[in-house]
């Protein structure tokens, strides 16, 4: 296996090879896959310079937005071009399967391309109701530079989230990727500059979040700051936008419901349960990894989801037919084995996995806990893992109840053919998504967005897009105007 070697992507160009690099090793076989340069401040402050420069005295904010969409086309067709090498780093440093993964980046091409859509559109409004001699221009622009830190489970579908929206408003970006997972992040700015992007506008620096992250996020050449990852990690985040009063968007953890009432269609409704909680090795906020199931048909539907659970394949992420990959590394594989442990020791049903699987790499077995209570850690907690909670009810009111006795707010699920159903249950739900009778679904015009602990702020969609803008009024008077204090 080549070991792929990237340094800082700072002004248009890749770094000289620093002193100090980050290894990853594959979590599926543990040998090493690639280095990247192990960033410091001072990396930072290079590229937060370099940034603010190709803002203030670039011509990428003063081109047409024709323009802009012309050149973010062509790198949607540079990431099209270089599809399977994006697809093979995503498997190599990531550990999901390569089926999963070739969504990723089909997924990262058509949010390119309707982010390029987006460029053409971007408009204000004006009022001419004011009164005489009065006209009134709100002005959208683009807000500036902005601060972007992506996390290790989807590292080139959620870049692909922001970056080409901020590009798209005339934004400059610094990204922040995982440490564990850098290298798409690496390849797409590159990329970007081949199709035209100028330099300064797209910069990467990779290593530890505890090193660089802070400077990027209180450095005061930051106007805005897009974060994905954890619910710890984004209060500290807030805490550091603070410094320069600085806008922010999180976009934090969840722990979604998925609700089964007995009219849905079952057999769509097995895969979806099997999709919401194995989808990506279950390392996915939106992970629908409690299940709901409506008292009368509990029995029968936990065990057909059950046995289709005991057919899935756990094992090498580059096989065609493995279903769940490996754990991202040997903490965060320890950290899941615990969350079962807790789930058997507080009394759930265990009825099918439990433990790690076999091979060199950071596997756990597909799991499956029934009769899980409200007060059980595994109810409660972010597992991000491939370990599903199934819990029982009566009514839509009592459904209603457990989804959102949660501290995170992302996503939740319905499977029902009953609209006054699915209504009624979306309505009264508190997250920023709801899905009915699909599951991890969506497309790049629908806006994400959480609520209580799994943030706030948009991504994607006209709304993701207008996250990059800001409005300036222009307040016009044309004409004589009426002295105020006299003559």
């Amino acid at each position: 296996m080549t070991v792929r070697s990237y340094t800082h992507f700072i002004n248009g160009r890749f770094d000289a090879a620093p002193t100090d690099f980050v290894e990853r090793n594959a979590p599926a076989t543990g040998e090493t896959v690639a280095t990247f340069a192990s960033g410091t401040p001072e990396d930072m402050d290079r590229a937060v310079r370099s940034a603010r420069e190709a803002f203030d005295k670039g011509p990428w904010p003063q081109m047409s937005g024709m323009e802009r969409a012309e050149i973010l086309n062509r790198f949607a067709e540079l990431v099209k071009a270089n599809y399977d090498k994006l697809v093979q780093i995503e498997v190599e440093e990531v550990g999901k399967p390569i089926r999963f993964a070739r969504g990723d980046i089909s997924g990262v091409v058509g949010l390119i391309r309707y982010a390029a859509s987006l460029a053409m559109q971007m408009v204000g409004s004006t009022y001419t109701n004011l009164g005489a001699n009065k006209t009134a221009l709100l002005m959208r622009e683009p807000i500036g530079v902005v601060a972007l830190v992506t996390p290790w489970n989807f590292p080139a579908l959620i870049l692909a989230q922001k970056v080409p929206f901020a590009l798209a408003a005339g934004c400059t970006a610094v990204v922040k990727p995982s440490e564990f997972t850098s290298g798409s992040a690496l390849e797409l700015a590159a990329l970007a500059v081949e199709a035209g992007v100028p330099a300064g506008v797209f910069n990467v620096v990779s290593g530890k979040g505890s090193v660089i992250g802070k400077t990027l996020t209180e450095h005061p050449g930051i106007d805005f700051i897009s974060f994905t990852g954890s619910t710890g990690v984004g209060q500290q985040v807030i805490e550091a936008s603070a410094k320069n009063v600085v806008k922010t968007s999180l976009e934090l953890g969840g722990k979604s419901a998925n609700m089964v009432f007995a009219d849905a269609d079952l057999d769509a409704a097995v895969d979806g349960a099997l999709m919401g909680v194995f989808f990506n090795n279950g390392e996915c906020c939106v992970s629908g990894s409690r299940l709901f199931v409506q008292n009368s048909i509990a029995d029968d539907f936990t065990a057909r989801v059950t046995e289709r659970t005991k057919k899935l394949k756990v094992g090498n992420p580059f096989d065609e037919d493995t279903d769940i990959g490996a754990m991202i590394d040997p903490k965060h594989h320890g950290k899941v084995l615990e969350y079962i442990d807790s789930g058997v020791a507080e009394g759930a049903k265990l009825l099918v996995g439990g433990g790690a699987a076999g091979g060199a790499g950071h596997f756990v077995q597909a799991t499956i806990f029934d009769h899980v209570q409200p007060t059980m850690k595994i109810f409660q907690e972010e597992i991000f893992g491939p370990v599903l909670s199934v819990t029982r009810f009566e009514t839509v009111d009592e459904v209603i109840e457990l989804a959102n006795d949660s501290p995170f707010g992302l996503s939740n699920y319905v499977w029902s053919k009953n609209i006054d159903t699915v209504m009624t249950v979306a309505k009264r739900l508190k997250s920023g998504w709801v899905q009915a009778n699909t599951i991890i679904d969506g497309a790049p015009q629908l806006p994400l967005t959480g609520v209580k602990g799994s943030g706030f702020g948009y991504e994607m969609g006209q709304a993701g897009f207008e996250e990059f803008t800001q409005l300036k009024t222009l307040f016009i008077h044309t004409g004589a105007r009426t002295p105020v204090f006299g003559s």
